[in-house]
């Protein structure tokens, strides 16, 4: 019951915080503080980490089912999104970040699938697990950012200055933004990858080939973007196309494998 509590309480957090900043954005004149709206957004972030590690810490093992892995990945987002929407203009990314991770965190707490990890697994083995995680949650919130970047630059081409651009920080800060994060996930999806291949022995068998072979599709993509954001000026469109193909490709190693594995052939 205690948890259930924390649940809500966090959910109704996220909510509120989602509340407050499409006041913010409705209300120029008379903005509601910032300070507030991140330490509400704290308070449900904290509250979702401690009720999520009783979901996912059992006696049985480490509970890395698809929900929990899900909310897992959000409530990194969520802690990156606030942390960023602390320094910069961020209020339409962070309102459509809370309700997902508000959703998502529903999910883990009303569908405890199992997919355990032993406690006593290899430590190579859990960190890969982690870093898999943070790496995997940084790409989403890239991908987020990129959708508004695309929204922005079709607005901008077509002379639209107002409506939802006007709530945007100005185009090369977006941009700069997006290949920040998506610079700090392709470091850590590369360290993900090489402690994948040196702590698992089986990453090519049936039931993890799909997985690595995406992952890897993914990381090459990701690759080819910065090269050429950094070699020919790739930015725009075409930091947005790579962006999304990236995040789909790890969706589907990520999400797809554990969908395939706990719902269909368990």
């Amino acid at each position: 019951m205690t948890s259930f509590y924390i649940v809500f309480l966090s959910i109704v957090l996220y909510l509120i915080a989602t509340g407050l900043i499409a006041r913010r954005l409705k209300d120029a004149a008379h903005q509601h503080p910032k300070n507030s709206i991140v330490m509400i957004g704290a308070i449900a972030i904290l509250l979702h980490g401690i009720a999520l590690s009783y979901l996912i810490i059992t006696p049985a093992g480490f509970n890395l089912g698809l929900f929990n892995a899900l909310s897992t990945s959000m409530l990194i987002i969520s802690l990156l999104g606030l942390t960023a929407f602390s320094f910069r203009p961020l209020e339409l990314l962070l309102m459509l970040i809370l309700p997902i991770s508000a959703s998502s965190f529903l999910l883990a707490w009303m569908f405890p699938a199992t997919h355990l990890l032993p406690l006593n697994s290899p430590a190579g083995l859990r960190i890969h697990v982690l870093i898999s995680i943070i790496a995997y949650s940084l790409m989403g919130l890239a991908t987020l950012h990129a959708v508004f970047l695309s929204i922005q630059n079709r607005h901008l081409h077509n002379h639209q200055t107002g409506g939802i651009v006007r709530l945007l920080p100005p185009l090369q800060e977006m941009e700069k933004l997006l290949f920040e994060i998506i610079l700090i996930g392709f470091i850590l999806l590369s360290a993900a990858l090489a402690s994948g291949f040196i702590f698992l022995e089986n990453l090519f068998e049936q039931h993890l080939a799909h997985k690595t072979i995406l992952s890897i599709l993914a990381w090459l993509l990701y690759a080819g973007l910065l090269l050429g954001h950094w070699l020919i000026g790739w930015r725009g469109r075409t930091a947005v196309r790579w962006t999304i193909g990236g995040f789909i490709c790890l969706m589907l190693a990520f999400i797809g494998s554990k969908f395939v594995l706990e719902f269909i052939i368990h």
